[in-house]
């Protein structure tokens, strides 16, 4: 498998991209981005570009690609809808409809979150434009696509969020998330389990195109071991 990903640096990214690494079936990932994801690989290649909608100087590199995983966004915390808007579903309703005319036979996996509006209508803005992409996305000809909508996600294996409001939140509710977890496990999922989920929705489907935490957790279970 080929995989492209976007938003490696992230904490969600750079979790997809340890499992893509680790994992036999990936033969190849292209992360693309506008900093370097920090890390050295065999079968690993960067694309950086300080503007991602500015692709078409690299469509040749970005052809023949069996899998995306978009995990590219930011909060909409203290940000006007539009200019959520324009980062969430500008850019990533930009480089998917380059993807799918490049790649139709691609498997496109975004990274949206639960409680997404799909009806696009709902009082929470960030909720409304997470379900605006995921509906645009879904009308794609790829040959499959599939809206992730995580919950909290536990950062694992020294991986940090960049942002650093989310870093204190996750030392602080470490030992309360853990108390969570062994209660109810899919309340909440790891950034392994979303990179090994993805991996099996790219090589094998999923139910459904909306994959809760839940069912992400559950296709993690099922994929193979990597390491």
């Amino acid at each position: 498998m080929k995989v492209l990903l976007f938003g490696g640096s992230g904490m969600v990214g750079q979790g997809v991209l340890r499992e893509c690494l680790l994992d036999p079936t990936v033969e190849t990932v292209l992360s693309v981005g506008r900093s370097p994801v920090g890390n050295v690989a065999p079968k690993l290649t960067e694309l950086l570009r300080p503007n991602l909608k500015e692709l078409g100087d690299a469509e040749a590199q970005l052809t023949g690609y069996d899998a995306c995983f978009f995990c590219l966004g930011i909060s909409s915390v203290g940000l006007s809808e539009g200019d959520f808007r324009r980062v969430t579903y500008d850019l990533t309703v930009s480089v998917a409809e380059r993807l799918a005319r490049l790649n139709p036979a691609m498997t496109f996996v975004y990274v949206s979150g639960a409680g997404t509006d799909s009806t696009e209508h709902g009082r929470a803005m960030w909720a409304r434009v997470k379900g605006a992409t995921e509906n645009a996305i879904l009308r794609l000809p790829f040959r499959r696509a599939y809206m992730f909508r995580p919950g909290a996600i536990q950062p694992k294996h020294g991986i940090r969020s960049k942002t650093a409001v989310y870093r204190f939140l996750y030392v602080a509710l470490f030992p309360f998330l853990c108390v969570v977890k062994s209660v109810s496990p899919d309340s909440l999922t790891t950034t392994e389990a979303v990179g090994r989920a993805m991996i099996r929705v790219a090589a094998d489907g999923a139910p459904t195109p909306l994959v809760s935490t839940r069912e992400i957790n559950r296709l993690a279970r099922m994929a193979p071991t990597g390491a």
